[in-house]
């Protein structure tokens, strides 16, 4: 983008930001982009600019730029949020979107199958990210919103999306984010990681049992695209006290179904 480029490429962000030892301006300004319009808005420049991995006075000069740009917008006390021009362009890419309204429709029928939350999720960057939600009928339900991004290691939908990854990929990605834990259910050694992924591969599932969420227990099964690369997965969302992991473990081959119904689906 013009107008953008910094000089700061070389710099690192602190802990819970993304590095930016590569990142170009087009890249920057994408994630902070991105960071601005996380759910929660309006954000802080701090906290978008450690959320995004950039340095803060390159983060202040590109946000400005977008917000000139009309792409975010300033709430004029220091927060930004979404503006006029990425609203207008999510609902072109979601008004009447075929890839939307099929993945919907798969995952309506899907859990009217199981009577439980269905979720699908992509990896984006360095998260999960929850494209789609059907909720179950059940009166306690998960926190999960559209939108979310979640992490890849806490997750079945992220361990999915790790399992298709060579090892070497897997290796730096954890090198960058490290393993934080969620709950005290969530893998956090690399070792230990890497056997949870196996089984993954081995069975064509991955679970999360109570690994992200207290009381919350999932299962989900690859999405790929066309040219066979791992970009999500389909999610049934459970609460652990209401159905046992063996009782998830048996929805495995409907939630496949679905997952082969989408296949190709996203890019």
């Amino acid at each position: 983008m013009a107008g953008i480029e910094t000089s700061e490429d070389s710099q690192t962000t602190g802990r819970g930001g993304r590095s930016s030892l590569a990142g170009n301006a087009t890249d920057k300004a994408l994630n902070l982009l991105e960071a601005a319009s996380a759910p929660g808005y309006p954000h802080r420049l701090g906290d978008i600019a450690t959320a995004a991995g950039v340095p803060k006075a390159s983060a202040h000069r590109i946000v400005n730029y977008l917000v000139t740009a009309g792409f975010l917008a300033s709430d004029g006390s220091g927060g930004y949020g979404p503006g006029p021009r990425i609203r207008a362009l999510a609902a072109r890419i979601t008004q009447g979107c075929e890839e939307d309204q099929v993945m919907r429709a798969e995952l309506e029928v899907l859990g009217r199958r199981i009577g439980h939350t269905v979720h699908m999720g992509v990896r984006t960057g360095d998260a999960v990210t929850l494209l789609v939600k059907v909720s179950g009928p059940n009166a306690v339900q998960d926190s999960s919103r559209v939108g979310q991004q979640l992490a890849l290691h806490t997750t079945a939908i992220g361990k999915c999306v790790l399992a298709g990854l060579a090892d070497g990929e897997l290796t730096a990605l954890v090198a960058r984010l490290g393993l934080p834990p969620r709950t005290e259910n969530s893998l956090t050694d690399l070792a230990e990681l890497r056997a949870e992924l196996a089984k993954v591969r081995a069975r064509g599932f991955a679970l999360d049992d109570e690994e992200n969420e207290p009381g919350v227990r999932c299962l989900a099964v690859p999405v790929r695209n066309a040219k066979g690369t791992v970009v999500g997965a389909v999610n049934v969302s459970t609460i652990a006290f209401l159905e046992s992991r063996e009782a998830l473990v048996g929805w495995a081959d409907t939630v496949r179904t679905t997952a082969e119904a989408l296949h190709g689906l996203l890019g």
